[in-house]
């Protein structure tokens, strides 16, 4: 096999289509998919009937041949997309953003034509996507019609949409305690504690969703049994508890793991946010004391990452 010469990177040379589509395919690391997390999204029409809108947006779709390379495809405005009534049996339509590139597949002829376009398969299995393997196509959404059927509500539609490369972004923050501080006194309530194990965090502007860890190491018990929960706050979320159980009555040393993931709004996004870890000691199980201090570390590791919304 001879080289593909690159395009448009030598003056008066002869650039093939099939040079820039492998381009694309190497630039996106062989992945397919929306190129950004809003994209493509598909709806209902805004007043229901026989079809559905495509959103803004655009993608990554990877040829389906051997060395077909990629294209890429932009929707601007709203994309109407008919899908015809159901009769006497409920069925589901599978709709995609295809390509049919006629060097590949297809007649479709490029000067009179567009090669990409919006793709509704009809009457496929309720789970089934293997088609589009065999296509130069993306899937964008499931719609699942029940008999009888002519509106198209937000019910219908299951999102298929993936990000052709999402981006993430992890960050390590740590502290050590250098005084003892116990729970504060007013227990059965939430309270940021320890002090230290709080941080103002930079939410990237294309975050859809964070998973935080945050782990306590060395937490001293003392002075009887203890019953608390630990959670984090995210701005104005909250994660899951995590539960100290310790029915001791010499000091010892415990590590607690809090976890969880949350969906970051729309209105967290490029904005800083303040995270940090609260308790609620209950003694009704117990009126030990929790503390930390020298010895006991605390690390979030805090991750953003990117997908369709």
């Amino acid at each position: 096999m001879t080289l593909v010469q690159p395009p448009m990177m030598v003056n008066g040379g002869k650039h093939h289509a099939r040079a820039m589509r492998l381009m694309i395919r190497d630039l996106a690391r062989g992945r397919q998919g929306i190129a950004e997390a809003g994209d493509l999204k598909v709806r209902p029409l805004e007043a229901p009937g026989a079809g559905v809108r495509v959103g803004d947006g655009s993608a990554l779709i990877h040829g389906a041949r051997p060395w077909q390379g990629a294209y890429t495809q932009s929707n601007i405005g709203d994309a109407v997309v008919d899908v015809p009534p159901t009769g006497p049996f409920a069925r589901t339509d599978l709709l995609v953003l295809r390509v049919e590139d006629p060097e590949f597949e297809g007649e479709r002829d490029p000067r009179r034509e567009d090669i990409g376009y919006f793709h509704l398969i009809q009457g496929i299995d309720s789970r089934d996507t293997a088609m589009v393997r065999e296509m130069t196509a993306i899937p964008l959404a499931r719609i699942t019609i029940p008999r009888n059927t002519a509106a198209i509500t937000a019910e219908m539609i299951t999102d298929l949409r993936r990000l052709a490369n999402p981006r993430t972004e992890r960050t390590l923050r740590t502290v050590h305690p250098d005084s003892t501080e116990k729970v504060p006194a007013k227990h059965g309530h939430w309270a940021a504690w320890p002090k230290d194990a709080a941080w103002d965090v930079d939410v990237p502007a294309w975050a859809t969703k964070t998973t935080v860890v945050v782990t306590l190491s060395g937490l001293r018990a003392e002075a009887g049994p203890i019953y608390a929960e630990l959670r984090m706050r995210l701005g104005e979320r909250s994660s899951k508890p995590t539960v100290v159980d310790d029915d001791g009555t010499t000091t010892r040393r415990a590590t607690v793991v809090l976890a969880d993931t949350l969906a970051v709004p729309p209105a967290y996004r490029g904005t800083r946010q303040h995270l940090a870890v609260q308790i609620n000691q209950i003694d009704k199980y117990g009126d030990g004391d929790l503390s930390v201090a020298k010895g006991t570390t605390v690390t979030a590791d805090i991750e953003f990452t990117e997908s369709p919304v």
